[in-house]
């Protein structure tokens, strides 16, 4: 586990709700931080290689994009659960994919350009060795959770 300095937890506040959009953003941080842009950089590189960051970026309204989402939960035999993750987690437009307890032990979410390719790749999936059961969940109405972690 990594011990989070004060500038560490400082840096990951700001980066979870004000990340400035100009074109040296990590510059603007520095600032905000009393420091530079390059030790902002290294940090961040640090944080990520230890990983405490998983990716820095943007969330776009996917449907406004033309993009299908979908829920997805697997049963999958506990031997093979290792492997499936690892071939979902291959597949692009996966977003998040969890092991849970219970029948249906692996949940994802998939975004794709299209119902066609949606369905190419589940296929694809439920197809493996290991998987029993798949059951897919379209969404009704979308909810945004905005999780922050203060720190």
């Amino acid at each position: 586990m990594v011990e989070l300095s004060a500038f560490d937890k400082a840096l990951l506040n700001l980066l979870q709700s004000d990340i400035p959009i100009c074109s040296h953003p990590f510059a603007a941080l520095a600032e905000r931080l009393c420091t530079d842009e390059q030790t902002v950089i290294n940090r961040l590189r640090e944080l990520k290689d230890a990983g405490c960051l998983r990716r820095i970026g943007t969330f776009f309204d996917s449907t406004s994009l033309g993009y299908h989402g979908v829920l997805v939960a697997l049963a999958v035999e506990p031997t093979a659960v290792e492997t499936v993750a690892k071939f979902i987690n291959r597949c692009s437009g996966i977003t998040h994919n969890y092991e849970r307890e219970g029948q249906f032990n692996l949940w994802f979410t998939l975004l794709t350009p299209s119902v066609e390719v949606e369905r190419e790749i589940l296929d694809e999936i439920a197809a493996l060795d290991g998987v029993r059961d798949m059951i897919r969940l379209k969404s009704n109405k979308k909810y945004k959770v905005n999780v922050q972690f203060k720190l």
